[in-house]
């Protein structure tokens, strides 16, 4: 029994250290190829934050359990905003950058609306269930595409001393990269949905609470661990564009796919996780555009905390 919940674990390990590694190796092509730090950073970084939801989703779509595809990029979503954000903020009110303002804001909050829209539109209350269709995950991934376009052409905008600088490595290892981390998200994603069909079984847990509780709570540690960092730094700013930026990328990219390779029918209880990671979005769009100084601060970072750890416990009483 042991041996699922070590494997379960390294999985995890694996995932997200074969993310990293794809992405290293993905960059240090694309410098090759002669693409900007600022184009590199606007797509293969940018998607590169997503990839081991990406690929727990994927999974997750192939073997019908659609539920946890739903409440994986919810949860993860969820606490990006709420508890990533918000903690950033209580450690260092945040400033955003003119491009989280007029990018990465308003986008975050049209994924999320959206999601929330297509989410209730296709309830119906006679039923268990309700779906995001394939035409709906269409739709998703073509809004992907052109966020990534829009992101490319609003790049021109930038200098290079805006982004961080992509590290150029030999050709032989950034292919080595691109490889292992290719291997590291295949077994990693094998591993982590072996771990989730154990505790499903084993503790009778329903798909929602392994995606919103487990899953997506650990798949999103990096960004919480990276965000904290920076804002000890006083780099604060840089947490809020990289969780909305993953935000668009996870409703956008990862919900797209996973519809698109079979309808995602869902409980409708999750309907109702799906309605505050919307309201989120609004809270944040509001601290920032109406609040005063156009800034998140602390008392409101705190305020983001406490709603995300009662949501938490509320999913936990719920099971």
């Amino acid at each position: 029994m042991i041996v699922h919940y070590i494997t379960f674990a390294a999985g995890f390990v694996i995932l997200i250290l074969g993310a990293n590694y794809l992405v290293e190796g993905a960059s240090s092509l694309g410098r090759k190829l002669n693409m900007s730090s600022i184009i590199i950073g606007f797509t293969i970084v940018a998607a590169g934050t997503s990839l081991p939801e990406l690929i727990i989703n994927i999974f997750a779509s192939i073997s019908k359990k659609t539920d946890l595809a739903i409440a994986n990029v919810v949860g993860s979503n969820t606490m990006n905003t709420l508890l990533v954000i918000g903690a950033a903020a209580l450690i260092f009110p945040i400033v955003p950058s003119r491009r989280t303002v007029y990018t990465f804001l308003p986008i975050s909050l049209l994924a999320a609306l959206l999601l929330a829209f297509f989410a209730w539109i296709n309830f119906s209350s006679d039923a268990p269930f309700a779906i995001i269709s394939r035409w709906e995950g269409i739709f998703f991934l073509a809004l992907f595409i052109g966020f990534l376009v829009f992101s490319m052409y609003y790049a021109r905008t930038e200098t290079e001393s805006d982004v961080e600088e992509v590290k150029e490595f030999t050709l032989k290892r950034s292919l080595l990269y691109v490889i292992a981390g290719i291997a590291g998200l295949y077994f990693g994603g094998e591993w982590v949905m072996g771990g989730v069909n154990h505790l499903m079984v084993q503790f009778g847990l329903s798909q929602a609470i392994v995606g919103i509780a487990i899953v997506a709570v650990i798949t999103s540690l990096p960004e919480l661990v990276t965000s904290i960092l920076a804002a000890f730094k006083k780099n604060s700013g840089i947490a809020l564009g990289n969780a909305l930026g993953s935000n668009i990328v996870n409703v956008f990219l990862v919900l797209g796919v996973s519809s698109v390779i079979t309808p995602l029918h869902y409980s409708s209880l999750l309907n109702l996780d799906v309605t505050l990671m919307a309201l989120a979005n609004l809270a944040v769009f509001f601290f920032v555009i109406v609040g005063k100084g156009r800034q998140i601060n602390r008392l409101e970072g705190f305020i983001m905390m406490l709603i995300y750890f009662s949501y938490f416990g509320f999913l936990i009483w719920r099971g």
